[in-house]
């Protein structure tokens, strides 16, 4: 999922809608070339349940074995190995949480370099040119800009950058600086802070919001999303437990 972005409907109702169980799920198949990929709902036939939603939130199996799953898609990708630790690097430097950026990189793309969307999008955190020259990537004698962004560390840098400026650009609250990250920051202040009703946006919003919750470390209360932005009370990031019934590694594999 590259770029997933209304009406002034409050962010509460909307919530409410994305917290259904059929909306929490989460889908996902590793390629053959080693790149995760993940969505909101079954895309096609390599698509596997991975976390069933949040009918029986409680159950002790589903609450182990649904971050487990995903974790061990992420162990198994060829290409997340290849950048995790220069994802740590780039979320230390931003003061962002790691979990977050593994989240937005996962679903933007699949920790593939070299992706491009047919916007125009470039690497790891899908960025515009524009927008990573905003945020410190500059061309060279030797590189344009859009050259510059297929280097992981460069756009890894230059995204976790934007996405903690974003989080204090909206004071904190994840899933409005999600929606800006994929729709653009003024998309959000067009419909009034809130998240905007493009269907793509809205996705893409359940989607990393979804791997973030279930990549945090369990038991942890909450977490900050960046170093000096803490939980802000009436926020809607509430870390909720796995359910049973996601497909079993094996058949994810397959």
């Amino acid at each position: 999922m590259r770029h997933l972005a209304r009406s002034g409907a409050c962010l509460l109702a909307l919530w409410l809608a994305l917290a259904g169980p059929a909306s929490a799920q989460v889908w996902g198949f590793v390629d053959p070339q080693g790149v995760p990929h993940f969505a909101g709902e079954r895309v096609d036939a390599r698509y596997a349940l991975l976390y069933a939603g949040d009918a029986d939130v409680g159950a002790a199996e589903g609450a182990a074995a649904a971050p487990a799953r995903l974790l061990a898609t992420f162990e198994v990708s060829i290409a997340y190995k290849a950048v995790r630790h220069l994802m740590r690097e780039a979320a230390a430097a931003a003061g962002l949480e790691y979990e977050l950026l593994k989240a937005v990189v996962a679903t933007e793309s699949g920790f593939d370099p070299q992706a491009v969307s047919p916007r125009g999008a470039i690497g790891l955190m899908q960025l515009m040119p524009d927008t990573a020259s905003r945020f410190g990537v500059h061309a060279t004698a030797r590189q344009p800009v859009p050259a510059r962004l297929t280097d992981p560390r460069t756009n890894l840098q230059a995204g976790a950058r934007y996405l903690a400026w974003l989080l204090r650009r909206f004071d904190g609250q994840t899933e409005l600086a999600l929606a800006a990250y994929n729709a653009g920051e003024g998309a959000v202040q067009r419909y009034g802070n809130q998240i905007p009703p493009f269907a793509e946006t809205q996705r893409y919003v359940r989607t990393v919001s979804r791997l973030h919750q279930l990549l945090r470390p369990p038991a942890t209360g909450p977490a900050d999303t960046t170093a000096s932005l803490r939980e802000r009370p009436g926020r809607v990031s509430a870390v909720l437990p796995a359910p049973a019934g996601a497909a079993s590694l094996s058949a994810f594999l397959h």
